[in-house]
């Protein structure tokens, strides 16, 4: 297995394991708990996405574009687990066996708080291959870390301008491509969330010679922003 291509099934099937059993368990639930029925069946779809991704990177079929997709995957599951969480879980009438049986842990009566982040982030970028970015993820350079429950994960923004700068069409389109160079963070159109220090981007063998910006920040355990860093930009090989 070459490097900046790591894998771990163990962890992404027991985040499929945990969201089919609160599947499970919201079937009988939800209306006791007030969850909209839409909100399961997104759910569902994202359980039933990630499933399909993860059987084919773990198969020989794997490729760099099929590992990047599952990673998107789970990415889109996990935020809606959040979100999930946080607003139907973490209030009445929800109590400690109900937790046990989402495989939570029981809510603390005396939780220790979680700050948002404070220190910046930002990467140094690598080129393994033709259409290849990987970002090597760490703090500004002279910040004091957080605890590790406050930089819990790298949230990564990017965009993509071709020379020139996007049409309208090609701005309104599904990739969303840059008119004109960014000046923040705020203006990049697509992200992904990982806890690793390396990320590989494979981009699409049209971008080759397109302009591609990121900006970093961190996320805390309850998947609060810190600051923007700075922003840092290649050119897609």
């Amino acid at each position: 297995m070459s490097q900046g291509y790591n894998w771990l099934p163990t962890k992404r099937e027991a985040q499929l394991a945990m969201a089919n059993n609160w599947i499970t368990v919201l079937e009988t639930q939800s209306i006791t708990w007030d969850i909209p029925a839409e909100d399961i069946t997104e759910l569902q779809h994202l359980i039933a996405d990630a499933e399909s991704t993860l059987k084919v990177a773990m198969s020989n079929d794997r490729t760099p574009l099929i590992t990047s997709k599952c990673r998107v995957a789970f990415d889109a599951l996990v935020k809606k687990m959040r979100f999930t969480k946080s607003r139907y879980f973490l209030s009445p009438p929800l109590d400690d066996s109900d937790f046990i049986s989402l495989d939570l842990k029981p809510r603390e009566s005396n939780p220790t708080p979680v700050p948002p982040p404070t220190t910046q982030a930002e990467a140094d970028i690598s080129r393994p291959g033709v259409h290849l970015l990987e970002l090597h993820l760490h703090s500004v350079k002279g910040s004091v870390s957080d605890s590790r429950r406050s930089d819990y994960a790298f949230h990564i923004w990017y965009g993509i301008m071709p020379p020139g700068g996007a049409t309208i069409e090609r701005a309104t389109g599904v990739k969303r491509e840059l008119i004109k160079a960014p000046v923040s963070g705020e203006e990049l159109p697509h992200s992904r969330l990982t806890h690793r220090k390396k990320e590989l981007f494979d981009f699409a063998a049209e971008d080759s010679g397109k302009m591609v910006y990121f900006c970093i920040r961190y996320e805390n355990a309850k998947g609060e922003p810190g600051p923007w860093g700075p922003l840092i930009q290649s050119v897609i090989p």
